[in-house]
């Protein structure tokens, strides 16, 4: 239990220093905004995983970021912030998932 406790310490103070992050960035940057409207913003953003099989058995497995729309794209260049590359995509052996 007092793990559980802890995690939840933990994912609360991540949660703060994000909000606050986003707060700072905002004022320097975006004036107006606040980091609760940042986040509705991005969270269009999504991750997906593709799973494709393959005619040996194995299959492949890409993770892909969705595109943003125009007006997230310009908050994110306006907030001075660049999505991350593609990540390539990963094969694995029959019988493996790779979650």
């Amino acid at each position: 239990m007092e793990k559980r406790i802890e995690a939840h310490i933990f994912v609360s103070f991540l949660a703060f220093c994000l909000h606050t992050a986003l707060r700072n960035l905002a004022r320097e940057r975006a004036a107006g905004l606040t980091s609760e409207a940042i986040l509705e913003k991005m969270s269009n953003i999504q991750m997906i995983d593709v799973h494709l099989p393959t005619t040996d058995g194995r299959h492949i497995v890409m993770s892909r970021y969705t595109q943003p729309e125009k007006d997230v794209s310009l908050l994110l260049a306006q907030l001075g912030l660049t999505l991350p590359e593609q990540p390539p995509p990963k094969v694995y052996a029959s019988g493996q998932v790779g979650l």
